[in-house]
């Protein structure tokens, strides 16, 4: 067991030896970034997404903010969850830093983009709202081959925050489609049709859940995984996602 005052040692031996840096310039952060992935230039140049967007999905588009807007999509074809909300485009240093975490494996990075995200989320949702966060599962096959699940990396981080539960054995995904990327809208829906379910033992009702997920292309994935969770009594999902594409 490690007592409170030598963690605060060996934390502050580790800050020396390694000390914050920008996880795309690789600058070593100043006093007031030492908390943040990024330094003031990347961050600058990240798109964080506010108001105005669409009430239901999040896409941003012009307009006053006040207004309660609908894009096209949400008009015609409603999704499953009652609000999602993703925290920059996925584009620049964000999407350098989401493959840095997602396809390096580089897990230190994946936090600190957790805890920006568990800060930013307040000015969107009302994380005390919830009874549990799930993230969006990986299939068995998939978490083997990349050995985490990057959703459940970024849902601990905002349960740190907000002192609500992570839940990551409720949700699977119990058939591993093909591949998402280069597929299309439609392709996209249809490939992970069906493919998540809910814990057969699980009680759900009447439960408000926080979905995280890594990044928002079509909303396919989260959309079906909003499906299973409603289907089996959830009385809401939001969702909330590091990045938009």
């Amino acid at each position: 067991m490690i007592f409170p005052e030598k963690s605060h040692i060996l934390s502050s031996i580790t800050a020396l030896i390694f000390p914050p840096l920008c996880l795309t310039c690789g600058e070593l952060l100043s006093e007031e970034m030492k908390t943040q992935p990024f330094c003031s230039l990347c961050r600058s140049q990240i798109n964080f997404i506010t108001n105005p967007v669409c009430t239901l999905c999040g896409l941003p588009f012009p307009g006053a903010e006040d207004e309660i807007r609908f894009c096209g999509e949400c008009i015609v074809d409603p999704p499953p969850f009652s609000r999602a909300r993703a925290m920059g485009v996925f584009k620049g240093p964000l999407l350098e830093a989401i493959h840095l975490f997602k396809f390096q494996g580089n897990m230190p990075a994946g936090e600190r983009l957790g805890k920006m995200m568990a800060l930013w989320v307040n000015d969107c949702l009302t994380l005390p709202n919830y009874d549990a966060i799930l993230p969006v599962p990986l299939h068995a096959s998939k978490l083997r081959q990349r050995g985490f699940n990057q959703s459940l990396v970024l849902a601990r981080q905002i349960a740190k925050v907000s002192s609500i539960n992570v839940n990551a054995l409720t949700l699977k995904k119990v058939v591993q489609g093909a591949p998402q990327v280069g597929l299309g809208r439609e392709e996209r829906r249809e490939n992970v049709r069906g493919t998540f379910a809910v814990k057969d033992s699980e009680d759900l009702g009447g439960m408000k859940i926080l979905l995280v997920d890594d990044v928002y292309t079509t909303g396919s994935t989260v959309r079906e995984c909003a499906v299973a969770l409603m289907k089996e009594g959830a009385s809401e999902v939001d969702v909330l996602t590091l990045a938009r594409a």
